[in-house]
């Protein structure tokens, strides 16, 4: 089974990345580009038929590694 996870800044957490992005789209004539936030996206695949199972799974590698639950949060979206 596939899974998504997206781990994002917290909103209160400077995003200087999603800055840079948004004042090149600026640069580049998108003036109606109110605000940019950058992230990461995964997708894993996990040998784990049952989705509630695989959604736990994916879970717990997001709290454990691919999140910093400090600054960052995440969402995890079944795929397959």
């Amino acid at each position: 089974m596939k899974i998504s996870a997206i781990i994002t800044l917290k909103q209160d957490v400077l995003d200087p990345q999603g800055k840079v992005i948004h004042q090149t789209l600026d640069g580049m004539g998108f003036k109606d580009v109110k605000e940019v936030r950058q992230g990461k996206y995964f997708e894993i695949e996990v040998e784990e038929n049952d989705p509630s199972k695989a959604k736990k799974l994916v879970e717990d590698i997001c709290k454990k590694l691919l999140a910093n639950l400090v600054i960052e949060n995440y969402k995890i979206i079944e795929t397959q």
